[in-house]
């Protein structure tokens, strides 16, 4: 999704959730001065005419995992399900609030973390990624830069469906999304009221 596409929804994100569109935008300045390179060729050529699987950090996750195909995108901690059951994610969605040294072992094997950057993470931008010795996407949601990206979605798990969609993925299959979840604090509700809308704007309904 082009940004000026992007940009209405955004704007529509920030009044719901009364969040500092400065602060994104100076987060994701913080994040394309700690990035080394843009390994976003990395990423495309996983994703590009291939069935991609986006894995959600839903407790349904454990139970889908047989219907995973393809290459495996993971949404922050759903990493950890899919870790615990004998499966490397080729890429892993974050904000790196469930960041873990584990995370930081699976990069240095080649798992391409891609990782987000907003108003509220720069001290976790600050900690973990200098650490990371494998490859390293950086996304905003707001105004991309020449290093940090804007595919669209807002939340982890949607932003790796408009990713894998962006680049060009043969398929999408969507597991581990739990998007009527009402046993969660209100601000995580709503997230979950957003990805459903967001996703639906390129055809996913969850």
């Amino acid at each position: 999704m082009q940004f000026k596409d992007w940009e209405p929804h955004y704007c529509e994100i920030l009044e719901y959730f009364a969040f500092d569109r400065a602060a994104d935008e100076e987060a994701a300045r913080l994040l394309a001065s700690l990035l080394p390179r843009d390994n976003l060729l990395s990423l495309a050529s996983l994703a590009y005419d291939k069935p991609v699987t986006v894995c959600g950090n839903a407790p349904c996750l454990k139970d889908e995992l047989e219907k995973i195909n393809g290459v495996v995108f993971a949404a922050d901690a759903a990493s950890d399900v899919l870790d615990a059951h004998g499966i490397y994610p080729d890429a892993v969605f974050t904000d790196l609030d469930g960041a873990s040294d584990r995370l930081l072992e699976l990069n240095k094997e080649g798992t391409i973390v891609v990782v987000h950057a907003h108003g509220d993470n720069t001290a976790l931008l600050k900690h973990w990624v200098p650490q990371f010795t494998g490859p390293v996407v950086g996304t905003t949601q707001s105004t991309p830069l020449p290093h940090v990206h804007n595919f669209g979605g807002f939340s982890d798990g949607d932003r790796a469906v408009f990713t894998a969609d962006e680049l060009g993925a043969a398929g999408i299959t969507l597991i581990g999304f739990d998007l009527d979840d009402t046993a969660v604090v209100p601000v995580k509700r709503g997230k979950l009221i957003w990805a459903r809308k967001l996703l639906a704007l390129i055809g996913h309904t969850v």
